[in-house]
């Protein structure tokens, strides 16, 4: 380990030495070093939301064509590292090349590029003039009204361990793209390229405390980025119990809140369905992230008629899904993001056995290599209900229940609705109409139909405990933004 890979926190435009000094950041594929990651002190994550609070003035008042432009160099320059920083994120999270490349840092890419675009999109609104009579309000007269999209000043921005660039550039770049400021805690599993797009963005030329990192493994660094005073908004994803606690916090003094939490998204499989397209569907649960990803179809709720042979073509599916080292060819599966991960997702899969579940694929831990990392076996549990803690709590990792059910929609639509979760669910009928019909009943924030695919423009969001607000598109400009109404007399 040199002094090179010790990473410093971005605090007001420098690169500042870590009051708590560093930690090892391990890979999940070997358990190798790849990085000496920043411990923050409470004081300087409180320093971070400070310099974010000073330079809000200024930067609210940049042109949007000047935050285009810093917006689409920092896109430049992560093309520019777009192989390197892809070995960071394959090494820290886990992910193999394809993912990290197309999923992570190609993403992240797109994401600047979209919100340089959405830093132009008008922020006023014409509203249609209102005629008032006389009264004791005043005399007679016409009222017009202009609705004006405000940034929210200092939005804390914690992200998640699953996907270090697609999920701070959701957040990062709409903010920035409306004139706020920002101070990004990362996950602290993975942060090192979270920092790699803080260069990115200060040698895109980002003033000084515009853009703020601070990391740690400490609980106390979260929370200073979250009850800090400078701060007016929280986006957070993650889980939903700390989620809730964030919420209390933010509750407390009004601050504004985004939140993409947990999920358990159910798969409807009626019996006229394409089977095999809902295989391929439902099997991305275990290649994207190894299951770690809130929007997986996880909860496969089939008709009996068909039930034996999807089982049996997801089966079969499996038998192909490659487990191994993420940088090797072939690579399907990679590690989970961590030991103490890989021993929560093997324990469900041991509470499934014992709640009355039948392991029909997966359940062993692999062997990878000379043993080490974090691997989880791709796991179908069969013959489930919907009563079953692993039916009903996210698992987030590569594993699926499979429920039966007998009866008609309505049955299905109450077993996918009996769920604290509701971030995206999905339906796959041979019938357009029932599919829609199902989809526009189903308590989700997301429906696809017969498809995982997502509308990038499309908002994105959760139904109960799976979250608050919506993002991605233009909807992440809107959720980075305050409403306010200027009215005049005629």
């Amino acid at each position: 380990m040199t002094d090179a890979q010790a990473q410093k926190l971005y605090i007001g435009g420098e690169w500042v030495e870590p009051a708590g000094g560093h930690y090892e950041v391990v890979a999940p594929a070997d358990e190798s070093v790849v990085g000496l990651a920043p411990e923050a002190s409470r004081a300087q994550v409180e320093e971070a939301a400070r310099a974010a609070a000073e330079a809000f003035e200024s930067w609210s008042r940049t042109k949007p064509e000047a935050r285009a432009a810093i917006l689409d160099r920092a896109a430049d320059i992560m093309q520019r590292e777009f192989e390197p920083w892809t070995a960071l994120a394959r090494a820290e999270t886990g992910a193999p090349t394809g993912i990290a490349r197309g999923m992570q840092v190609g993403v992240g890419v797109a994401r600047f590029r979209r919100y340089a675009k959405g830093a132009l999109e008008p922020v006023e609104k014409g509203l249609p003039p209102q005629v008032t009579e006389a009264g004791p309000m005043g005399k007679a007269s016409i009222l017009g009204a202009l609705e004006v999209r405000q940034p929210v000043g200092v939005v804390t921005c914690i992200t998640s361990y699953n996907n270090p660039w697609a999920n701070p550039a959701g957040k990062v770049a709409p903010a920035l793209a409306m004139g706020n400021t920002v101070v990004v805690k990362p996950a602290p599993q993975d942060p090192l390229s979270v920092f790699k797009m803080a260069a990115a963005l200060a040698e895109a030329g980002v003033p000084a405390g515009v853009v703020n990192v601070v990391n740690g493994q400490s609980v106390e660094v979260g929370e200073a980025a979250v009850d800090s005073p400078d701060v007016d908004m929280v986006s957070f994803t993650g889980s939903t119990a700390v989620g809730r606690r964030i919420a209390e916090v933010c509750g407390r003094s009004m601050k504004r809140q985004l939140m993409e939490l947990g999920g358990k998204g159910a798969a409807i499989v009626f019996e006229d369905a394409d089977l095999d397209a809902a295989v391929m569907g439902i099997g991305t649960t275990f290649s994207f992230y190894s299951g770690q990803i809130c929007t997986a179809p996880t909860r496969v709720i089939v008709h009996r008629s068909v039930y034996e042979q999807l089982v049996e073509k997801l089966t079969g599916y499996l038998a192909f899904m490659k487990v191994g080292d993420p940088a090797a060819a072939g690579t399907v599966v990679g590690p989970v993001i961590s030991a103490a991960h890989r021993d929560r997702v093997e324990s469900y899969i041991e509470l499934g056995k014992k709640e009355g579940a039948r392991i029909a694929h997966g359940g062993e831990r692999p062997v990878v290599g000379d043993g080490r990392g974090f691997y989880v076996a791709p796991t179908l549990l069969v013959d489930c209900t919907n009563d079953m803690r692993v039916v009903r709590e996210e698992i987030f990792g590569p594993v699926v229940v499979v429920v039966p059910f007998d009866g008609d929609e309505e049955e299905a639509v109450r077993l996918a609705n009996d769920s604290d979760f509701g971030l995206l669910n999905y339906v796959w009928s041979g019938d357009s109409a029932r599919a829609f019909r199902v989809a526009r009943r189903l308590r989700a924030g997301g429906i696809g139909v017969n498809t995982i695919g997502r509308n990038m423009e499309a908002p994105f969001g959760g139904f109960k405990r799976s979250g608050v607000g919506r993002d991605v598109g233009s909807y992440a400009l809107h959720a980075y933004s305050e409403i306010q109404s200027i009215v005049w007399t005629a």
